[in-house]
C-alpha cells in the first residue's frame, strides 16, 4: 500500500524521473542517500516503477509512533531502527531473515539528515557500518541509489518544508533518482563502508546530472 500510494504521490510533487540503472534478479540491499523527508516516498516510487511493490524498508523507530502511518510500517514488515539503544542490532538481524527470503531491503547509511537550512543536495555525508556488516554477513549486493531535486520539496525549518509541500504541485521541481551498478563489498566492515560509499556518492552524482538539463538545479558545495 505505502509503495502504490508513493508511486501515486511523488509525481505529484514534481517531475521524476527515475533511470538509469535497473535492479538486479533476487534479494538484494538498496542503498540509498538520505537528503530529505520525502526520500522514503520517492525511493519506495522509483522502486515501484522498476519492478519491486514490496521492498523492505529499515527506518528510524519514531516514524513507528505516528498514527496511521506506524500501523502501516507494521503491517507492511519494514523494520524500526532503533539507534543508540541495546535493541539496535535486531534491526540488522531483522533484514538479514529479510534477504535470506528473498526479498529486497532498503538501508539509508547515513542515518541521518543533512543540517543544512537551504535546498541544495550535498554529496552523501560519512556512513554508518550497518550496511557493511549486512552486506558482510549475508552476501547480497548493494545496489547504490542516488536521488536529487527532493530537498526543493522538504528541507529547512517545519514551516518551509510545510510550505514546500504545498506548492511543489505547482513548483512542480525535478526529482532524479539514478542506480548505479550493484556491487559486492569486501574487506573489513571499514573497508566495505568505504566501497558502499563511493558507490552510492557516484549513483548520487548520476542523478544530478540526469537532473541538471531540465533545471537550473545545482548541488550544494
Amino acid at each position: 500500500m505505502l509503495s502504490d500510494l508513493a508511486r501515486r504521490v511523488v509525481p505529484v510533487l514534481g517531475r521524476f524521473r527515475v533511470g538509469p540503472g535497473q535492479l538486479p534478479e533476487g534479494p538484494c540491499i538498496v542503498a540509498a542517500n538520505h537528503s530529505s523527508l520525502i526520500d522514503p516516498g520517492v525511493v519506495l516510487a522509483a522502486l515501484r516503477r522498476l519492478g519491486e511493490p514490496r521492498p523492505v524498508v529499515l527506518a528510524t523507530a519514531g516514524l513507528w509512533r505516528i498514527p496511521v502511518l506506524g500501523r502501516l510500517l507494521r503491517t507492511e514488515g519494514h523494520i524500526p531502527v532503533r539507534r543508540g539503544t541495546a535493541q539496535a542490532a535486531a534491526a540488522l538481524e531483522a533484514a538479514e531473515r529479510e534477504l535470506r527470503r528473498g526479498r529486497v531491503v532498503v538501508i539509508y547509511p547515513e542515518g541521518r539528515l543533512p543540517r543544512r537550512p537551504d535546498s541544495g543536495d550535498g554529496a552523501p555525508q560519512e556512513f554508518r557500518t550497518g550496511l557493511a556488516r549486512l552486506a558482510l554477513a549475508t552476501g547480497a549486493p548493494v545496489v547504490p541509489l542516488g536521488q536529487a531535486g527532493s530537498r526543493r520539496i522538504t528541507s529547512g525549518s517545519t514551516l518551509k518544508q510545510l510550505a514546500g509541500l504545498a506548492t511543489s504541485p505547482l513548483r512542480r521541481p525535478g526529482i532524479q533518482v539514478a542506480l548505479g551498478t550493484p556491487i559486492r563489498l569486501t574487506g573489513s566492515v571499514e573497508e566495505a563502508t568505504a566501497q558502499a560509499r563511493t558507490a552510492v556518492t557516484e549513483a548520487w552524482q548520476l542523478a544530478v546530472d540526469g537532473l541538471a538539463p531540465r533545471t537550473s538545479y545545482r548541488p550544494a558545495a
